[in-house]
C-alpha cells in the first residue's frame, strides 16, 4: 500500500464522472451523471418565466406547471436511461409518448415560449429510438415544432429548429460514441486474453523443448538399467548416474526457463501501466521505450513500476498519471530515474505501507533509492526509484 493510504479507496470515492457508455456503479456516480443531464435543463427558462410572470388564470398556471414537471421527469427518465440504468419497455413507450403530446398541447395552450419542449423531444428521440427510426423521429419533431408554431396567434420562434436539429443528431453520434467505446473494451479484453493464451502456449512449448528430450533419455535409461540389474549391476549403476546427471540438467534447464518468464522486463511493465491506467479511466503519460540495464536493476525498477501504477489504480482517485523513465548523470556516476507521478488524493501522513518498504529493499540490494512523498504542486502523489547505469562506454 501506498504510504498517503491508510485504508483502501474505492472508485466512488474519486468524484470523477463515470466513463462514458459505463453504467454508474454507485449512487454518487449516479447523481452525478444525472446532474450533467439536468444542465441543459436550464433552456426551460422561458416556460418557467412564463409561468412566473403571470400570463394565464391561477388554474391554467397550475397546469403548466404540473404538465412541465410531467414533461421534465420523462425526458431526464428516456435520457439516463442510456447510462445503465434501463426502464422497462412499456414505461419507455409511455415516457416516448408523453413528450411529444404534452410539448403540443403546452404550445398551443399557453404561447410560442414553449416550443422550446421540442427540442427535448428531439433530444429524447436521438437518446432512445431504434437508429433506423431516429432521423426520421427527429425530423418529423422538427417539422411539428414548425407546424404548431404556425397555429398561434403570433409569429413562430423558428431559430429553434437548428437546435431541435442539431440536438437530436447530436444525441446520435453520442450513442455512436458508446457503442464504438464499448466495443474497444471488448477488443481490448479479448486481445488481453489472447496474448495470455498466446504466452501459455509458448511456455508450454518451451518446456516441451527443455523436458521432451530428457524425459526420453531417463525413460530409455531407466528401462536399459532395468534390464541389466539382474546380471549386470555394474553397467546398470552407470545407467542409473546418467539418469540423475540428465534430471540434474533438465531441473536446472526448467529454473532458468521459469526464472526468465517470472523476471519482469522494465518495457513490457510500461505498455502493462498503459492499459491498466487507460482501463481505470485515468489519462497517462507512458514512454514507449526505456534505457538498456543489467538485469537486476532492470527487474528492480520494473517491480517499482509495478506497485506504482497498481496503487494509483486502486488507491489513488487520480484522474491524470505522468510516467518518466531517463538516464541522468550525477556525481555518483550514471544513473537510470523511474518517475511515478499522480494528481490523486497525496500521502495521508501514514507510515508507509509493507509495498514501499519492500521496494525500497529491492532497490537497495541493487545500489538504488526509493522517495515517495507529496507530489510538490496541487495534491498528487510522486514516487521516484533510481538505480544505477551502466557508463557509456560498458553498456556499448
Amino acid at each position: 500500500m501506498r504510504a498517503n493510504v491508510g485504508a483502501s479507496t474505492e472508485p466512488d470515492g474519486t468524484g470523477r464522472v463515470p466513463r462514458i457508455g459505463l453504467p454508474p456503479d454507485t449512487r454518487r456516480e449516479f447523481f452525478v451523471k444525472l446532474l450533467w443531464i439536468g444542465m441543459w435543463l436550464a433552456f426551460l427558462g422561458s416556460p418557467v418565466a412564463d409561468l412566473a410572470q403571470g400570463h394565464h388564470t391561477p388554474v391554467a398556471t397550475a397546469l403548466g406547471g404540473l404538465g412541465l414537471a410531467v414533461f421534465v421527469v420523462a425526458y431526464i427518465g428516456l435520457v439516463i436511461r442510456q447510462t445503465g440504468r434501463p426502464l422497462g419497455r412499456l414505461l419507455v413507450r409511455v415516457c416516448l409518448t408523453l413528450l411529444p403530446v404534452f410539448a403540443v398541447v403546452l404550445s398551443l395552450t399557453l404561447g410560442p415560449e414553449w416550443l422550446v419542449l421540442f427540442v427535448y423531444v428531439s433530444v429524447a428521440f436521438g437518446a432512445v429510438l431504434p437508429l433506423r427510426w431516429t432521423r426520421l423521429a427527429i425530423l418529423a419533431t422538427t417539422a411539428a415544432m414548425t407546424g404548431t408554431g404556425l397555429l398561434l396567434d403570433t409569429e413562430p420562434e423558428y431559430w429553434l429548429v437548428i437546435p431541435a436539429l442539431l440536438g437530436g443528431f447530436s444525441m446520435i453520434g453520442v450513442r455512436e460514441l458508446v457503442r464504438t467505446t464499448r466495443e474497444l473494451r471488448e477488443a481490448r479484453a479479448q486481445v488481453a486474453q489472447l496474448a495470455a493464451n498466446e504466452e501459455r502456449l509458448r511456455l508450454a512449448r518451451d518446456l516441451h523443448d527443455l523436458l521432451g528430450h530428457s524425459l526420453s533419455l531417463i525413460t530409455l535409461k531407466s528401462e536399459l538399467a532395468g534390464r541389466m540389474l539382474p546380471g549386470r549391476p555394474e553397467k546398470a549403476a552407470d545407467q542409473i548416474a546418467d539418469i540423475e546427471k540428465v534430471s540434474r540438467q533438465a531441473l536446472v534447464d526448467v529454473r532458468e526457463a521459469v526464472t526468465g518468464y517470472r523476471r519482469p522486463r522494465l518495457t513490457a511493465e510500461l505498455a502493462g501501466a498503459q492499459v491498466a491506467l487507460a482501463a481505470a479511466g485515468i489519462t497517462a503519460t507512458v514512454p514507449d521505450q526505456a534505457p538498456e540495464l543489467p538485469e537486476s536493476q532492470e527487474a528492480a525498477l520494473a517491480w517499482s513500476l509495478r506497485e506504482a501504477v497498481t496503487n494509483v489504480v486502486r488507491h489513488s482517485g487520480a484522474r491524470r498519471c505522468v510516467i518518466g523513465v531517463a538516464r541522468r548523470e550525477t556525481l555518483e556516476g550514471p544513473i537510470v530515474e523511474l518517475t511515478v507521478e499522480d494528481d490523486g488524493a497525496g500521502p495521508s501522513g501514514l507510515a508507509p505501507g509493507n509495498g514501499l518498504a519492500g521496494l525500497a529493499e529491492r532497490l537497495t540490494a541493487v545500489g538504488g533509492t526509493l522517495d515517495a512523498g507529496a507530489a510538490g504542486r496541487g495534491p498528487g502523489f510522486r514516487l521516484v526509484a533510481r538505480v544505477p547505469a551502466p557508463s557509456v562506454g560498458s553498456a556499448a
